[in-house]
């Protein structure tokens, strides 16, 4: 896009609507392509609008894809709503491999380099943490008792508002006989935050407790992708070491967890302690040990230090969340162009979240390495969703209240926008949850769109920072990897200081070209991967982790 502020656009030639850019009245005049007309509706920045008359059940255009077709006829220049337009998505099929692509300038980032923790198995963390586990849900509170432990205790309690200050005034005003009027005007601006803390282990990032209600009661399938996506995280190269605590009985078994680990890591070496409650006896036995173990393990992975290594060392999860009607133009190509650069330095990228490549398969399954490759992804594809129809839903019931209120209609549009992220490399892998990445370039991740269950299987996958578009505004992270959020308005960045890393939305202001976002981006990813930034996420503590159940997550 060139640097100069536009009202409208078309974003790919074979698109039947435009996409406007700034809010527009109706009767305001479009002058396109050689002609004029006056918009039917007042449209609203991010929603799109006919460019001519259209018959009824007339298919529509945009990314150059079929993303809906409209339910009546349409006059030239009229607003497309839920109404009028229903969801549609073109057919695909096994067809030619078309791998050619344009690999973009990196000439400055060739020689460039990051401090990270080196792994025996070859692989490069951006992190370094420390892990406490619960095989099944029966021992998350034995992992919260140890996280009130040790958290404080070693000096990683976050130095941020906890507002038990905000608490303490309400009750104060309260017992003062405050009415409810003046409850809710009393003024916090100057509560103070949490008292820094200096950690007992300054070579160690973290120590992450994590929780979930799996591991017992459900499919034996759910129960042995928990014990893989555990795994995956237990070798992640942002991981030291780590502590598990098992009960005993769950059909999450702890052999089964070290098989898993085995089949990613065969030379595996890190400090594991795996404890089980209905061998030790009583709890403080078990506590007393886990305890014990935990900290031992902190001294060992003090040890390690930070130590340069290539770019072809990251590998970067991308991933988009609380999207609107911008994500497709600025923050999603840019993470596009990004990923391309990446592959192109010999590095690693996750494209995930499958209901939301519907409409984009030929694309993806064209850009596969081999017909093997593109038949594993469209099996994937099918089989989600003819699940997802079998239980009553279906891909086109992705969209959100969110994203259908800033544009982004149906899933065929929200997808077309959404594969952006992977930019234009061949495709390398096709990987099943809860799969691992085991090749450079853009690997395929089967993983619903909810964005906490997707971005927990990608760092599953290997990725030791996420890239997280969001138009709208999510307050998600991710335990051990960072994860850095990226703005594609700059409305959004602007409200949303706090939870925001980058700003994305320069592209829509006609300030910066894609390609300079996506260098700008890529540097404050070497920077978050030196340990000499912190995203907002890391800062805030937005530990999110939840593992995908295979039944219907959209």
């Amino acid at each position: 896009m060139d640097k100069v502020k536009k009202v409208f656009l078309q974003i790919h030639p074979k698109d039947n609507v435009l996409v406007a850019l700034v809010d527009l009245e109706k009767g305001f005049t479009i002058d396109w392509n050689g002609y004029s007309f006056v918009l039917k509706d007042n449209v609203s920045a991010k929603h799109k609008f006919t460019v001519s008359n259209l018959d009824k059940n007339a298919e529509v255009y945009m990314y150059g894809v079929l993303v809906g077709k409209v339910n009546q006829a349409l006059e030239i220049g009229t607003l497309l709503t839920v109404d009028n337009l229903r969801h549609a998505a073109g057919d695909f099929e096994l067809g030619n491999r078309k791998l050619e692509w344009h690999k973009p300038d990196v000439s400055g980032f060739v020689n460039r380099r990051f401090k990270g923790y080196h792994r025996s198995n070859g692989s490069v963390g951006t992190a370094n943490h420390w892990l406490v586990i619960p095989l099944v849900f029966c021992e998350n509170r034995n992992v919260l008792t140890l996280k009130e432990a040790l958290e404080e205790k070693l000096g990683y309690k976050l130095d941020s508002k906890d507002y038990s200050f905000e608490v303490e005034e309400l009750i104060a005003r309260y017992k003062s006989g405050a009415s409810v009027d003046e409850l809710l005007s009393v003024d916090f601006s100057a509560s103070p935050l949490n008292a820094s803390q200096k950690r007992l282990f300054p070579n160690v990032d973290g120590v992450k407790f994590l929780n979930h209600d799996m591991g017992c009661g459900g499919t034996r399938m759910d129960s042995d992708a928990l014990c893989g996506l555990l795994a995956g995280y237990i070798t992640h190269p942002n991981v030291a070491g780590a502590t598990v605590l098992s009960l005993g009985c769950q059909h999450a078994q702890a052999s089964i967890l070290r098989n898993e680990i085995a089949k990613r890591d065969p030379n595996f070496d890190k400090p594991l302690f795996v404890f089980e409650q209905q061998l030790e006896g009583t709890e403080q036995g078990l506590m007393e040990k886990a305890i014990k173990s935990t900290f031992a393990g902190l001294v060992q992975a003090n040890q390690q230090s930070r130590e340069e290594a290539g770019l072809d060392k990251l590998c970067i999860g991308l991933e988009c969340g609380g999207s609107d009607g911008f994500s497709g133009i600025s923050a999603n190509p840019a993470l596009g162009y990004l990923s391309d650069m990446l592959v192109t330095l010999g590095g690693s990228v996750i494209l995930s979240e499958f209901p939301e490549l519907c409409g984009v398969e030929q694309e993806l399954s064209d850009r596969c390495v081999d017909e093997e490759t593109a038949e594993k992804f469209m099996f994937l594809m099918k089989s989600y969703n003819a699940k997802a129809e079998a239980d009553g839903s279906g891909f086109y019931m992705n969209p959100s209240p969110g994203n259908i209120r800033d544009g982004l209609i149906t899933d065929a549009i929200k997808s077309a926008g959404a594969a952006k992220k992977g930019g234009t490399s061949p495709v390398v892998a096709v990987i099943d949850y809860p799969g691992v990445v085991n090749e450079p370039g853009l690997n395929l991740l089967c993983t619903p769109g909810n964005d906490v269950e997707s971005t927990t299987a990608e760092v599953a996958a290997g990725a030791n920072v996420v890239l997280f578009t969001t138009g709208l505004g999510t307050p998600t992270g991710n335990p051990i990897a960072p994860v850095v959020k990226l703005s594609t308005n700059t409305k959004t960045f602007q409200k949303m200081p706090d939870i925001i890393d980058i700003n994305c939305g320069t592209v829509i202001d006609g300030e910066e070209s894609i390609a300079e976002v996506a260098q700008r981006i890529l540097e404050y990813v070497i920077a978050i991967a030196s340990g000499e930034q912190m995203p907002k996420a890391v800062q805030l503590g937005q530990d999110d982790f939840i593992p995908w159940r295979r039944g219907v997550s959209l």
